[in-house]
């Protein structure tokens, strides 16, 4: 075997002899490759006979010295292709720094090579366990600030998980994208490679070039960024949070809150189209004040991660751990929420960890293996949307979700995640057909790692994070979806009521001499209202894809079609679960959604369009102050049919209780014609005021109400034990409460 010529010289700077530590040629070669796991082993500082030998790699370097601090120096020379080295006259590896020249004068720079791992072995143990619930404070880029004998050192360690790779290289504006010059180390048995580079900060742009376990180099991102640079480049950037939060007392509250016993009413939100162009400061001037003034207690993003295609809504991600750069850096995002929670607005994040993109400079084949995605294709390939499924089967993998789910709630101050597409991930045969899924162990559908994965999540997020809640998009009837997990349920908070969603919207799509025969589709829901905690979802799948705006969705002339509008959204509100709607409803927003403009705001210059509006505030102000609707929300006691069966008026009538608080009795009429003298049952005897009525001429209705209130009298009627006779107005929701 060969060894590299030792230097004979004695040493230019002091004059004192000195020789190189040798190392073998062959991991000299490996080292150049890319190919050796330890490049610490060689490069860096090295003490021997009472010397120390400094290897540094600077490919296209022409002179290179180390200094150390008191002033000693040592010119390194030239040893193989493009590896330096020479020796300092001291018995301890001193605090030093690295003097290279290439065709101007030279610059003074740290070594990375003499810097210890940043991750212990407890940390590269739970890794290997899939249980680090704080990946991202280990993996990633993080900035580090160390005291040092030679002034304090700053700088970020990059480490990845790339168990399958025969080396890493970092790749970065720091070195002029040449990787040679920065090979990483791998951490024993666990997969993870490191390196620490002294003077690189906050927004520095970087990427990891891989040589996969084919053989092949690869470009990728780091999976834990948490800053990408803005579509369509593709490089992670170094990320150094310096935002100091304001949202203290809404913290401490919300650990004391359980959200099924709260109101909850959601503005589903498209951030890049509900106004365009807007950063997240300018987000964070205009969202909150009117999220306020409508009166919404939460609002739900749809996905601000990391994610190329913008024609994707962000439902194809690439990186989980890095706010949408188009909008800004990570704190741009921690300064929206902040102010939201300042506003006393709570924020739900749409998360997907069902499937993700299938770009190759991402997560795919990170390694020259499927690593992330699972290599079975029956299950790693999701016919239906076109993109990879993770793994669920391996540890690592679950853990990079669970671990990605606690950061948004932790370092984020999210308040909830709404998990897209659960069905997709419980389903060994979801969107396949017979012979292209393999049953599991037990000979069932259900693909059991994924229900482990969920499982897992929601136990974690709920122990870490008190107050928080998940919310599962789930169109089966899977049971348990919001059982606690240790009665062997998911564990989720809330549950989307697709079959609420997809039989209200048929019926009201009918015309109203036709609803009779669709009463059912209204009634229905309450049959299995209990058997989940649910969420009623008016979400963005409703209003995009051909299927209309809601308001187009509502038959007649343009009066009637308003007038239904108001009149479901205020059943809505007042319906067993708790509300979601996507935006633009809030004004009767004509046009489909499509995320590359922005909502019709010119609406709300039409009278018509600023009732619906208005009543959704108004909608909000009465729901918040009625602990009848909500506050036994997820408890049958808390709802009672009046009359379920007048098919022949199209007229739904019931009451919301809950024990301390006036009841709240909902009348809908979705027949086009006013009922005079409807006798309504009441719980109580006494005056029932008319807390809402969404046929008020301040929404653009027809003026037909019951001038304020009602008078309840002695008498059973649809088995309640008062009654009234009242007005119903044509196509409206009328609210009583009893007044106390």
């Amino acid at each position: 075997m060969n060894t590299p010529p030792q230097n004979p010289g004695a040493d230019r700077a002091t004059g004192r002899p000195g020789a190189v530590l040798p190392v073998d040629r062959d991991q000299l070669e490996q080292l150049v490759r890319g190919e050796h796991g330890q490049p610490h082993a060689v490069l860096g500082a090295h003490p021997h006979d009472g010397a120390v030998t400094v290897r540094v790699l600077k490919p296209m370097a022409a002179s290179v010295s180390v200094v150390a601090a008191d002033g000693t120096r040592a010119r390194l020379e030239h040893e193989y292709e493009g590896i330096w080295a020479g020796v300092l006259p001291t018995s301890e590896v001193p605090d030093y720094r690295i003097e290279v020249a290439y065709d101007a004068a030279p610059t003074t720079v740290d070594d990375p090579y003499r810097f210890l791992p940043t991750l212990g072995e407890m940390d590269l143990h739970l890794v290997n366990e899939g249980r680090h619930e704080n990946l991202w404070q280990v993996l990633g880029a993080r900035v580090h600030h160390y005291p040092g004998a030679a002034g304090p050192v700053s700088g970020t360690s990059f480490a990845v998980w790339a168990p399958h790779a025969r080396g890493v290289r970092l790749k970065a504006e720091f070195n002029s994208w040449d990787g040679r010059e920065h090979p990483m180390r791998q951490l024993g048995s666990s997969g993870v490679w490191e390196l620490f580079v002294p003077g690189v900060g906050s927004g520095t742009r970087y990427k990891y070039a891989i040589l996969g376990a084919d053989g092949e180099w690869r470009e990728k991102a780091d999976p834990m960024a948490a800053w990408a640079e803005v579509p369509p480049l593709t490089a992670s950037r170094v990320f150094e949070s310096q935002h100091v939060w304001g949202d203290e007392e809404w913290m401490a509250a919300r650990a004391t809150r359980q959200a099924a016993h709260e109101p909850m009413s959601t503005y589903e939100i498209h951030l890049a189209s509900w106004r365009r162009e807007k950063s997240w400061e300018q987000l964070a001037e205009e969202l909150p004040a009117y999220l306020s003034d409508l009166g919404f207690t939460h609002v739900e993003f749809m996905p601000v991660m990391q994610h190329p295609f913008g024609g994707s809504w962000g439902y194809h991600v690439t990186s989980y751990f890095a706010a949408d750069s188009r909008m800004g850096d990570p704190d741009g995002l921690r300064l929206l929420i902040d102010r939201l929670h300042q506003a006393g607005i709570g924020v739900i994040l749409d998360w997907v960890p069902g499937h993700f993109a299938t770009d190759e400079w991402a997560l795919v084949r990170f390694d020259g293996t499927p690593l992330y995605e699972d290599p079975n294709p029956q299950r790693g390939w999701h016919k239906e949307w076109g993109s990879h499924i993770f793994n669920f089967g391996r540890n690592e993998v679950r853990n990079f979700l669970y671990a990605n789910a606690i950061y948004w709630l932790e370092e984020f101050h999210a308040d909830g995640l709404r998990v897209d597409g659960v069905a997709s991930m419980l389903y060994l045969d979801y969107s396949r057909e017979e012979g292209e899924w393999t049953p599991n162990k037990h000979g069932g559908r259900e693909n059991l790692e994924a229900v482990q994965f969920l499982q897992e999540m929601n136990a974690t997020a709920y122990k870490r994070v008190p107050g928080i809640v998940t919310i599962a998009e789930e169109s089966t009837s899977w049971p348990g979806v919001t059982q606690p997990t240790s009665d062997g349920g998911l564990g989720f908070g809330f549950k989307w009521n697709m079959g609420w969603m997809h039989d209200t919207l048929s019926y009201l799509q009918h015309e109203p001499v036709h609803r009779a025969h669709h009463h059912g589709e209204m009634t229905f829901p309450l049959v299995y209202a209990w058997s989940e905690k649910y969420v009623l979802p008016i979400s963005h799948d409703e209003v995009v894809h051909g299927k209309g705006s809601l308001l187009r969705k509502m038959p007649g002339d343009r009066w009637q079609q308003l007038a239904n509008l108001r009149a479901y959204l205020a059943y809505m509100w007042a319906h067993p679960g708790k509300q979601l709607l996507f935006m633009g409803a809030e004004m009767g927003q004509e046009s489909e959604w499509a995320e590359s403009r922005e909502l019709d705001w010119w609406l709300l210059d039409h009278p018509e369009h600023r009732g619906v509006h208005a009543l959704v505030r108004d909608l909000n102000t009465a729901y918040s102050s009625s602990e009848a609707i909500w506050g036994r929300d997820d408890d049958p006691s808390g709802f009672g049919w009046i009359d379920a069966n007048d098919a022949g008026r199209n007229v739904f009538s019931f009451v919301r209780r809950s024990p301390g608080a006036p009841d709240v009795v909902c009348v809908a009429n979705f027949s086009a014609v006013p009922h005079q003298d409807f006798r309504l049952g009441l719980p109580a005897e006494g005056v029932w005021e008319e807390i809402l009525n969404t046929d008020a001429e301040a929404y653009t209705g027809s003026g037909v109400g019951n001038l304020g209130s009602v008078t309840a009298v002695e008498g059973e009627w649809s088995g309640q034990p008062a009654h009234a006779d009242i007005v119903v107005p044509p196509l409206a929701t009328v609210w009583f409460r009893r007044r106390a």
